[in-house]
This record gives C-alpha cells, structure tokens and sequence, in this order.
C-alpha cells in the first residue's frame, strides 16, 4: 500500500550511494564558511526534475548554504537511513520513506530532529498553510519532526468519448451520480469505473468517505464494521461483484492499462497519470472528486515526509532549507514544472497554476483531502493484512458483514484498540 504517491511515481532512474563520504560528518562548513548539507531523496519518476529545480535554484540564492541531492530508490533508503542516523551517518536531510508513518520509529530512536523554525515568515515553515493533516502526521508529543516533502489528491479521470457515446454530457458531480454513470457506462467491453484495491494508491477509502463511512476512529479502532461503515461499503462493492463495473482484484498498473486501452470510462488516480493517459491518445477530462451523501467534498491526500538528522551539525541551516522547500513561490514553480498540486493550501487561486487545467483540478481539492490511515500503529500492515483483504472478498461476493467482521477483528489486533 505505502508505495504511495512518491512510489508511484518512482522509475527506473537510481543515483549510486554509498554511506562513506555522504554523511552527516562529512558535511561541514569549509573555510570560507559555506555550510555543505547533504539530501537522500527517493524521487526516482517524472517529478523528479521538480525537486532537483529546488535545489538547484536554493543553491543559487543561497552563497552560505549548498545542498547536495542524491536520489536512490525508497527500498534502498529505508535499508540504510535507519542505522546510517543512528550511528551518526548518513544525510543531513532525507525523505525517509515514502510512507509518511515512518517518522515515528525515527522519532523513538531519537533519529530525526526536531523542527522549530515555524511561523509566519518568508524564512520560517508556514505549518498553517501546509496541506490537511500533514503537520499532524508529522508530530509525536506536541514537537514536528518534518514536513510534506510533497503532496498529491486524487481526481477522477474520464474519457470524454466514452461519456459522449453513452449521452452523458458532463462528469458526475455527486457519489450517486458517479454510481449511476458507472453502471451506464459499463456494457460492450467497457468498464464504468476501475478501481484497483492492491499494489496501489488506496481509491476504496475516498468511497467510503463519500458513504458517510470510515475505517477506524480517533481511538484507532475499527469501525468497517459499523452500520455506516457497512453501508458505505455495500453499495460499491454490489457495483463490482453484481453489476461488473470493474474487474475484480486488479492492480493499479492494471486499472491504469484499462483506462489507457480505452476500455475504461472512469478512474480515480492521481496527477503522475496525466502525460501517460493524453499520450496514450485517451480524449481525456479530469474532474474533482463529486460530493459525498452530506454535500461535502473529499478525496485522498498522499505525501511523503522531509526530515533532519537529529544528528546533523547544522540544524538552522537544514531548518533554513526546509522553509525554502514549503515556501511559496517555491511550491508554485515546483507544481508548473511537474504538473503536481503545491504541498501548500493558500495556492488554490493562484493565477498561474488556475490557468493550466491540470494543475487546477488537483491542487483544488488540496484543502478538503485527508491522508489514509495517519498515525495509525501497524497502518501498513492494517492496509495489507485487513483492508486489502476485505475489499478483495467484498467484491468477490462476501457479505459485507462478515468480511467487516473479520476486518475489525484483525484492525483491532494490529492497532492495539481495547474498546
């Protein structure tokens, strides 16, 4: 699951690294007094080139301060950061892992540093402009520890054509209505609406959300298998396993092909699937996540976190880069250059990034996203070993009471919930 959006993105691109010579004690200032910091990220895909223009343009307006990047796939950084921190090596900065959770077994090994440079200035972390819920998934006892190194929703993408021949003249607008189009525009080998349930970004919890439903509550215990949350699951999983809007059981590389073949009218995804949809010749609109049951608007968010060495021998300097990384102007240049939605709320009217029709639509729903499962304990495995596991059976023909049942149960054993 936690392959996310940063794994999503990630190629076949890699950047050698070794941990000699890239360490925290290898960085330092030299005798003009330059400080050298170093950065392990794993932005191996498309928007890589964004996060090299941020270090290359904080370089060139920083004479005191020069940042050294370094990319490698999230695998490889996940094996070494761990022990390269906290043995006191390793990068100044790195993004862990591309599942935002991580930080919090860093921040019990007393790994990564604590973030004080916030508030409201050009030179300080904006924290109260950064997208919902990130300052919260990155806080541990009242103290950050990190910040968005990015952000992405999901949109729902629509081949124009297929709408047209089925005289549907515009994108759904509310959950019944994606419901009801779906299942028109499902017949004569097209699927109304795919929706991969693993090796994916999650698309089943925005659905749920739309229901009224959720998969735990503030206490971290489960609540598929309340009356709202079966509700909010039976609905969708009757228009997989009865009226065979989608395939059952497919990956998100498979949903994608569907899509991309035409043979899909509907797929809940994220900005990275954009170029690969228009130049598969897909005649291709992008509309925002309709409205849930209580008029309200909500997708999913996704991000991966940025972090400091508790460790590092410059942290105002590490500190400094990172209000440069989440400032303003900066997420704007970062999202025209790669087409992703800024990590930051106070954008959405942003004249520059309202005229490009991509970028309008995603970075629209940055204030009303959620992240799935945050601070949740075991979430991975909860997304694996329950969640993953009830969709599967839920649109094969389980009934939604059991499956939730058995859910819950397994939910409540990973999280630790006792009530």
């Amino acid at each position: 699951m936690r392959k996310k959006i940063a794994a999503a993105l990630a190629a076949t691109a890699i950047v050698a690294l070794g941990l000699s010579g890239c360490s925290s004690s290898g960085s330092g200032t030299d005798s003009g007094g330059k400080v050298t910091l170093t950065l392990w990220t794993g932005f191996t895909g498309g928007d890589r080139p964004g996060y090299a223009q941020i270090v290359n343009d904080f370089n060139k307006s920083h004479s005191n301060i020069q940042v050294k990047m370094t990319v490698q796939p999230w695998d490889t950084i996940q094996q070494k950061l761990p022990s390269a921190w906290l043995t006191g090596q390793g990068p100044d900065l790195a993004t862990p892992s591309s599942d935002p959770n991580a930080v919090a077994d860093y921040v019990k090994k007393n790994s990564v540093l604590q973030i004080t440079n916030t508030g409201s200035g050009d030179d300080q972390i904006n924290v109260d402009k950064l997208a919902p819920g990130t300052v919260k998934e990155f806080t541990y006892d009242g103290k950050l520890y990190g910040v968005p190194a990015n952000f992405a929703t999901l949109s729902l993408y629509y081949n124009k054509k297929a709408f047209a021949a089925a005289g549907i003249d515009k994108p759904p607008a509310t959950v019944d209505e994606l419901a009801a189009d779906a299942k028109k525009l499902t017949g004569n080998g097209q699927y109304g609406l795919v929706l991969a349930d693993n090796q994916t970004i999650q698309m089943w919890p925005i659905l749920q959300w739309l229901e009224g439903g959720d998969i735990v509550n503030a206490k971290n215990c489960s609540v598929v298998q309340s009356a709202a949350g079966q509700k909010s699951l039976s609905k969708w999983a009757d228009l997989v396993s009865k009226d065979k809007v989608s395939p059952v059981g497919l990956t998100g590389a498979e949903a994608d092909s569907l899509f991309s073949a035409g043979k899909a009218a509907m797929e809940l995804n994220g900005p990275w699937a954009a170029p690969g949809y228009k130049k598969a010749g897909i005649d291709l609109g992008i509309a925002t996540v309709p409205v849930g049951v209580d008029g309200s608007s909500v997708t999913l968010g996704s991000t991966a976190p940025l972090t400091i060495s508790a460790k590092t021998k410059h942290p105002k300097e590490a500190q400094e880069f990172l209000a440069y990384w989440t400032s303003k102007k900066v997420q704007e240049k970062f999202s025209l250059k790669t087409g992703f939605p800024p990590l930051r709320t106070d954008l959405g009217d942003d004249a520059k990034l309202k005229n490009d029709p991509t970028i309008s639509v995603f970075a629209a729903q940055v204030p009303d996203s959620r992240l799935y499962l945050p601070h949740v304990p075991n979430a991975t495995k909860v997304d694996s070993d329950a969640y993953t596991t009830l969709i599967g059976q839920i649109t094969r023909g389980t009934p939604v009471g059991t499956a939730t049942k058995q859910a819950a149960t397994t939910i409540d054993a990973l999280t630790g919930c006792s009530s």
